[in-house]
């Protein structure tokens, strides 16, 4: 399979994640993660217990994966508590532009077109629009969030921390997908000790469990296999291009399942991304 079908599917997966999470927003950001996580490294097991060397990756892989996995959602949901979610959340987004800014910096043997710096803006612009456009008809507000500002800071780390980490895994020695399982169980851990440090203890309705187990398959378990076996095989600048298509497609998913129409905005945006996606596949 071409590197763009694994990435789209990364894609689809992750646009699943504002309905699910929205459908959980009674549960703690952290229970949630580290519950969704370790569900989501489960496929990975049996290999494990075939291949003891599905899991068996150099201590600095490891560190990576963790840096990833862990450091993207701990930043980030830092940021949205202590900064507009809507405007947060748009920050975070900057890790597809930084992705493709990124890329020569720290790949080697890579460079930028001036077609990629405008196709990563224009796709920036698209989702901007398809984020704050949300706003005006409250899909995706979070109530209850602080409106203060210095959560922007972990919200640009979080879209640095993605950014760097997907490019990064093409700099460590190669290791299998398998291994993501590991990153997701020990990230998952990871989150359920915050959740025990820093939130108040809940109870999980059999709906809840139900919920998670599909987030936990779905955008953070098998998006990050697919998302790896994208970056394995793929140019990262253009993968980086058509992860724009994740706030769009997170945003019109969200609107018609709670019933808004959907906006002019959102048609804008999706010109603007798609517009973005092509610029980057001829930017050979």
């Amino acid at each position: 399979m071409p590197a763009t079908f694994y990435a789209l599917l990364a894609i689809a997966l992750w646009a699943t994640l504002a309905t699910l999470g929205t459908a959980l927003s009674h549960l703690p950001p952290f229970l949630l993660t580290g519950l969704a996580l370790i569900i989501g490294s489960v496929p990975s097991w049996p290999l494990v217990l075939r291949d003891r060397s599905a899991w068996r990756v150099p201590p600095r892989t490891l560190a990576l994966g963790i840096y990833g996995l862990f450091g993207f959602h701990f930043l980030l949901f830092i940021a949205l508590r202590h900064a507009p979610p809507v405007e947060a959340n748009l920050v975070n987004y900057l890790w597809p532009l930084l992705m493709v800014v990124l890329a020569p910096a720290l790949l080697p043997g890579m460079s930028l077109r001036p077609l990629h710096v405008v196709a990563a803006l224009l796709g920036f612009a698209g989702a901007a629009i398809a984020i704050l456009g949300a706003r005006g008809s409250g899909a995706a507000a979070m109530p209850g969030a602080p409106a203060t500002y210095w959560g922007f800071l972990p919200a640009a780390g979080s879209a640095f921390i993605w950014a760097s980490y997907s490019l990064w895994t093409k700099r460590v020695a190669p290791f299998p997908t398998s291994a993501i399982g590991l990153f997701g169980l020990v990230s998952g851990a990871l989150s359920l000790a915050c959740h025990a440090l820093l939130e108040p203890a809940v109870a999980l309705s059999a709906k809840d469990w139900l919920l998670v187990a599909l987030c936990g398959l779905g955008p953070l378990g098998a998006a990050f296999f697919v998302w790896d076996m994208a970056l394995k095989r793929g140019d990262a600048r253009q993968i980086g291009i058509l992860s724009y298509l994740t706030p769009l497609a997170s945003t019109a998913l969200l609107l018609a399942v709670t019933g808004r129409a959907l906006t002019a905005s959102i048609a804008l945006a999706a010109a603007l991304i798609i517009s973005a996606a092509v610029m980057g596949t001829r930017a050979k």
